[in-house]
């Protein structure tokens, strides 16, 4: 059972163009793909995309998705990730159908097609120790030495690997290698181990073996095992891609699968290394694995997420293979996107301030609906009112400053869906503080009756003193101060990631939820309880995410957010930043919207377009860019629909196209009609060189300077600028800044 195909503009991507061209040229008669995790860790947000991309594309194409746990090292993996990982595909609504799949039930065959390798002189047994191999592989820019075990006879290598199984050896003693070319350009190729001694029991097979296999030889093997037919991965595993190739040729395994790589979904102010996350879980800067600051799935669940929110993330992103960083911005606004129709209204104070009544007596119930007007649905909860009160303590200032529409001294408020009050006397405590606020109400302005009595500066919210529920509330922020946390990101931990209140009061209408609830909290955000420290007695509320204007709007600056000090910790990082947060478009000016409305068809052309984007995204491109490129004619003539420049606009915003790409997708699809899918896809291919193409000119950049490359090695960190400014220069600025420096990075430190 898989979720239903998201809602959203039709498009495609390379991966399925290359699905389609297999099946239609036979290449493929049927699709078979896999999510492999290894069972390490608990799964985060990246993992996201690659099982909705997996399992959508066996959806498209009625295929089959397995699940595989790619579990060939004993001493990280345990049963525990095996089922979170499990728990966190289910949360996320993909089931595997019975398709549960373990490497490690194919030790034995992997074993034997081991043995075949070394009977046809393409595998050997190597005594070199791990230090020793690591010197022999050479370098980016020397070619390779050969063990001096690597001519060893086919017998005496048979020997060898038996008594390895066997368990004759010490761990590291030896080593099964792959025999293939020590001066391969590509460091992955240059005689790449096989097999590593572990005189360790495995969670699933116990002690049956003493040996393991490395994820290269497992890996591509595994896939054929399993009919996989296109075995889809990240693109850090593109330089891998070549060793899994040649492992399958050797085996004359046929049919067989063939990897294709798409660039991983990175999170902004987050950290998706196993590694990096295990530590933050070790070390005490978190609460565990599911703390609701994580980006692990466990951790996003816990938050109160929905599912439906981080699969329409994946989708927005889309796929490609041009690595970047998504804004949580996103992902908040797919959060805010499924709470508004289904999240019912009530009201918290997270910090309470007394507000007596000093005119009101007894007490009533108002009927308060759980739903704006702008939702079509029924339902009103009941809210205890008396004249004893709570109100925010910031809802209250006693020397405002101009443009404070709260409580003052002297001014008038309205209670939401109560009365209009006054604040006429302000009571302090001992140590001067407010204390309690003496107010008058006037019961001519109950809200929702004709209206009477003095006039509102604002509305506030509220609860009853006597009969609201106390709980602890707690607002989550960005765990990081940097968009990209680098190899210092302890030190840009968000010490303010967590802010707790433990006095909050909130109406009794929750009383009743079983804790599955999300709630939106009147002017504070969306909440629901906590699924790990909530009491019935001691209910705890996280929020989910705050409540936003627009999704257009993350190029503001918001106060108390750590936005003004991303990406401050190495060099490159301020510029890189820059570029992938581009600010959206400003509001259309008032001359500039009277004109558009001389335009035919405007108005319902943009009615359509804003149901599937930003409104003012949609606004400010149907203004600047698409009535100047029709030249006057009638919009609901163009050969462009609304739902299509909607779709441009969000591609923009979430960074998948720059502002130039997007003008040419639409200058494209005006044109020539087509999707935007298609116009964006050739806008990608026009300015990005693909990684293969950039990966030889990599290493011819490398190879040039050698003395260079020694440096950064050295430690000279900062030479990456270097290369990735000679590689800007050598395409004249076509290759991708991001791709450019992962493939420099990953080629200088293998």
């Amino acid at each position: 059972m898989q979720p239903e195909k998201p809602d959203r503009p039709e498009t495609s991507d390379f991966l399925r163009d290359i699905i389609d061209g297999d099946l239609r040229q036979g290449r493929a008669t049927s699709l078979v793909v896999r999510f492999p995790p290894e069972p390490n860790g608990y799964l985060h947000i990246g993992h996201a995309k690659s099982i909705t991309l997996n399992y959508g594309i066996a959806r498209d194409y009625g295929g089959a998705c397995n699940l595989r746990f790619d579990d060939t090292n004993p001493e990280t993996e345990d049963l525990e990730y095996v089922q979170a990982i499990k728990r966190d595909l289910n949360w996320l609504g993909f089931d595997w159908e019975g398709r549960e799949y373990y490497a490690s039930d194919y030790f034995g065959q992997l074993y034997d097609w081991a043995v075949l390798l070394i009977r046809k002189g393409l595998a050997y047994v190597d005594d070199l120790r791990e230090d020793a191999i690591r010197a022999f592989r050479g370098t980016v820019t020397e070619p390779g030495r050969e063990s001096p075990y690597r001519d060893r006879s086919v017998q005496e290598n048979l020997d060898l690997f038996a008594r390895m199984r066997a368990g004759e050896f010490a761990d590291g003693e030896r080593v099964l290698r792959a025999r293939i070319d020590m001066t391969h350009p590509n460091m992955k190729m240059r005689d790449p181990l096989m097999y590593r001694i572990r005189h360790q029991s495995h969670y699933r097979q116990g002690d049956a073996w003493c040996i393991y296999p490395f994820y290269d030889w497992a890996h591509g093997q595994s896939d054929a095992i399993e009919g996989v037919t296109h075995s889809i991965c990240t693109l850090e595993f593109a330089v891998n891609r070549p060793l899994y190739d040649w492992y399958l040729d050797a085996l004359e395994i046929t049919p067989r699968p063939h990897q294709y790589e798409f660039a991983r979904m990175n999170l902004g102010y987050s950290v998706t290394s196993k590694r990096k996350l295990l530590q933050l879980v070790s070390q005490g800067h978190v609460q565990g694995w599911d703390d609701p600051r994580m980006p692990t799935l466990a951790g996003i669940r816990r938050r109160g997420v929905p599912p439906a929110a981080v699969r329409n993330l994946c989708e927005l992103v889309g796929t490609t293979r041009v690595d970047g960083i998504s804004d949580p911005d996103v992902l908040d606004h797919c959060i805010r996107k499924e709470l508004n129709f289904s999240a019912p209204r009530v009201m918290c104070v997270l910090d309470p301030l007394k507000v007596t009544l000093i005119n009101y007596e007894g007490t009533e119930s108002l009927d308060a609906p759980y739903w704006p007007r702008d939702v079509p649905r029924e339902g009103t909860r009941a809210v205890p009112f008396s004249g004893s009160l709570l109100i925010e303590r910031s809802d209250f200032e006693e020397h405002p400053q101009k443009g404070f529409r709260r409580l003052s001294p002297g001014a008038h408020v309205r209670l939401r869906h109560a009365y209009i009050i006054r604040c006429d006397e302000v009571v302090r405590d001992r140590s001067g503080n407010v204390a309690e606020l003496r107010c008058t109400f006037f019961p001519g302005t109950k809200s929702g009756t004709a209206a009477s009595g003095p006039k509102a500066r604002g509305t506030i919210h509220w609860v009853d003193a006597n009969s609201s529920i106390a709980a602890e509330v707690r607002l989550y922020d960005r765990l990081f101060l940097e968009e990209a946390p680098g190899d210092d990101y302890i030190d840009a931990l968000n010490t303010a990631s967590c802010t707790v209140y433990r006095r909050a009061r909130i109406e009794p209408s929750i009383s009743g939820d079983a804790g599955h609830v999300r709630y939106q909290f009147t002017r504070l955000g969306y909440f629901w309880r906590d699924p790990t420290d909530s009491r019935p007695d001691a209910p705890v509320f996280c929020r989910i995410t705050a409540l936003r204007d627009s999704w257009a709007k993350t190029a503001e600056k918001r106060r108390g957010r750590p936005t003004g000090k991303r990406m401050a910790a190495a060099p490159g990082r301020a510029a890189q930043a820059k570029r992938r947060r581009r600010p959206a478009p400003g509001p259309a000016s008032p001359d500039s919207e009277a004109a558009i409305q001389a335009v035919p068809g405007a108005d319902a052309f943009l009615a359509e377009a804003k149901l599937y984007g930003d409104k003012d995204l949609v606004s400010t491109w149907m203004i600047q860019q698409l009535v100047p490129a029709l030249g006057g004619k009638d919009l609901g003539e163009a050969p462009i629909t609304p739902k299509q420049l909607a779709e441009i606009t969000g591609l923009v915003q979430i960074g998948t196209l720059s502002t130039h790409q997007a003008r040419r997708v639409l200058r494209r699809v005006l044109a020539e009609g087509g999707t935007v899918g298609e116009a964006a896809r050739q806008a990608a291919r026009e300015s990005v060189l693909d990684p293969d193409t950039l990966g030889i000119m990599i290493d011819d950049v490398v190879a040039r300077y050698p003395d260079k490359a020694a440096a950064y090695r050295n430690g000279k960190s900062g030479l990456l600028n270097f290369f990735v400014g000679q590689i800007m220069k050598g395409t004249s600025g076509k290759a991708a800044p991001e791709l450019t420096r992962k493939l420099l990075r990953a080629r200088l430190e293998s």
